[in-house]
């Protein structure tokens, strides 16, 4: 490709109650709720964008909440650990926010850059670093602002049970370099400023199961629909088997695994998700596609309703 990868579009995670994911990543860690539509594969299933302002991509957490469900068990094929980042010299905020939200974390460090690492509600586990890169986010909520705001993704270690073959996907076919190796771990780099950091963590060898408190796939980022289709057919060329292309409405979406089970998308950036709503109103009321209007009424007596923390 003449043009690699960027980085990450957005990952999709499996939670529990809609209320207490809405509770985390608004109140806990102040993302943005910017689209509340359902899994158009399951319309009795909400699917929540976080993010920031305007959901760029790079910045949004995206979750099927699944009340009362199984949990799940991370490992191989999966998305092991999220990680956000924040602005240089912000972690000691966020060690004092997650304090007093009664988030429990650890600190940690890999290839020289300390983190604060926790999960969710459900299980999922994340991670907030700092780094200089990227623009910041003009999102603020309560005491957080531009100089502590979570300004997307760093990145992700991913979990596989073919780390030689995921290597390989992330270098040949899909561009990023690899920049190093630490004790299990080694290190991707894209060309972005945003979600630009991979991390394989070749010593998880159990497979995971699907199900609360999971990372269901990972997105990276194609510049619009041409792109997109030239990604399709060079994954295809690589031997991979791409679906054909899906409206998502607020990005076409084409999805194949890799060969360590991973589930990876290619997700176009525009048209994003002020096309439906306001800037102002994002996120405030529920959003279906066309052909799910005529059960509107039937899917919100199915969906739980959540409240917007203020």
């Amino acid at each position: 490709m003449d043009r690699p990868i960027q980085g990450i579009h957005h990952i999709t995670a499996i939670v529990g109650n809609p209320q207490e994911n809405v509770d985390f990543y608004v109140d806990v860690l102040g993302l943005r709720l910017v689209k509340k539509t359902v899994n158009f594969d399951d319309p009795g299933t909400y699917h929540l964008y976080f993010g920031d302002r305007e959901g760029s991509p790079g910045t949004i957490m995206t979750t099927f909440p699944w009340d009362k469900a199984a949990k799940g068990k991370i490992g191989t094929g999966q998305v092991g650990v999220t990680t956000f980042v924040v602005p240089g010299g912000a972690l000691p905020f966020w060690e004092e926010r997650l304090t007093r939200k009664e988030c429990n974390y650890d600190k940690t460090e890999r290839f020289g850059e300390q983190s604060l690492s926790f999960t969710d509600p459900h299980g999922l586990k994340l991670e907030i670093g700092a780094r200089d890169q990227g623009p910041e986010s003009d999102w603020s909520y309560e005491d957080i602002t531009k100089k502590q705001a979570i300004k997307g993704f760093g990145g992700a270690v991913l979990y596989t049970g073919a780390p030689d073959s995921t290597g390989e996907l992330l270098t040949n076919v899909m561009g990023l370099k690899e920049v190093g190796t630490e004790g299990n771990f080694v290190r991707y780099e894209a060309e972005g400023d945003l979600g630009n950091i991979i991390d394989l963590d070749t010593s998880i060898t159990d497979m995971g199961n699907l199900g609360v408190g999971t990372v269901h796939h990972i997105a990276w980022r194609a510049a619009d629909d041409e792109d997109q289709l030239n990604w399709q057919s060079h994954v295809k060329e690589h031997g991979y088997r791409p679906t054909e292309v899906m409206d998502r409405q607020y990005f076409k979406a084409i999805y194949f695994r890799d060969k360590g089970g991973l589930l990876f998308e290619i997700a176009t950036d525009p048209p994003g998700f002020g096309w439906d709503e306001k800037e102002p109103e994002l996120g405030t009321s529920l959003k279906l596609p066309p052909w799910l209007e005529p059960a509107r009424e039937k899917i919100e007596n199915i969906v739980l309703p959540i409240t917007i923390p203020k």
